[in-house]
């Protein structure tokens, strides 16, 4: 049966640029004042910041490889890509809690700043090579050619979130006045990252069903016959789609 063209994007592709924004809101907003805590409020070196930092985006980068496995063989798209989204803010939420009781115990704040990356992480390898995989899912084949615009549009999303991210979160937790810093701010930016995180998932959650429809399960099955024929090229293609974001 011939398919019908639409005119225009899917209203999904909104849902997906919406909630790809606030992570990204979440994730640079945090990255900008992540060496500043470790130095001014943890009191470590800034080779030792550096170190986390540098291992923190590393692993950013690899995890992706096991979250598109893992939706591919267990959990789906939307469910990592939900599952993803809440340990992000959890892992800001844990940092909130780590620049406020730096004060008073030390070492257990810098405790909480490991676990907290570490389940950032986890929960970006999650969230972002299946919901940069879900932009061409909503197109049928006879739609394709619109997979170029699609995605400049989606990552606008992404340059807003980034840029929103890296505005807000140092006005609200890198708080300077008369020359001095307050290293009490800092969990003001880590909240402000973990509110927008949630913002997206709560987002998804309610939209998805009703707008992020991909194409039909037999379309779905023809393509994947043809250019997907085993599960490792399909994480290949979501840690490709991961990448051309960076």
């Amino acid at each position: 049966m011939t398919e019908i063209q639409q005119k225009g994007h899917p209203k999904g592709l909104w849902v997906l640029f919406g909630t790809e924004m606030w992570e990204r809101f979440n994730f640079y907003g945090m990255r900008t004042i992540l060496t500043l805590f470790i130095v001014n409020a943890l009191m470590m070196s800034k080779e030792q910041s550096s170190i986390i930092y540098g291992g923190f985006l590393g692993l950013c980068y690899l995890t992706p490889m096991l979250g598109g496995f893992i939706s591919d063989r267990f959990l789906g798209n939307r469910n990592c890509i939900m599952l993803g989204g809440l340990l992000m803010a959890a892992g800001q939420m844990l940092l909130f809690f780590s620049a406020s009781i730096f004060g008073s115990n030390l070492e257990l704040a810098r405790t909480l700043l490991y676990v907290a990356l570490g389940v950032i992480i986890l929960g970006n390898g999650f969230f972002k090579p299946n919901i940069s995989s879900m932009v061409s899912s909503l197109y049928p084949p006879a739609e394709r050619n619109k997979l170029d615009t699609a995605f400049t549009n989606f990552y606008m999303g992404i340059n807003m979130g980034a840029f929103l991210g890296q505005l807000i979160c140092p006005i609200v937790g890198d708080v300077v006045k008369d020359g001095v810093r307050d290293i009490h701010a800092f969990k003001w930016g880590y909240l402000a990252a973990s509110l927008a995180m949630l913002i997206g998932v709560t987002t998804f959650y309610f939209l998805k069903n009703k707008y992020v429809r991909t194409r039909r399960a037999g379309q779905l099955e023809d393509c994947q016959k043809i250019i997907q024929p085993k599960i490792m090229p399909k994480v290949k293609l979501k840690l490709l789609s991961f990448l051309t974001q960076l």
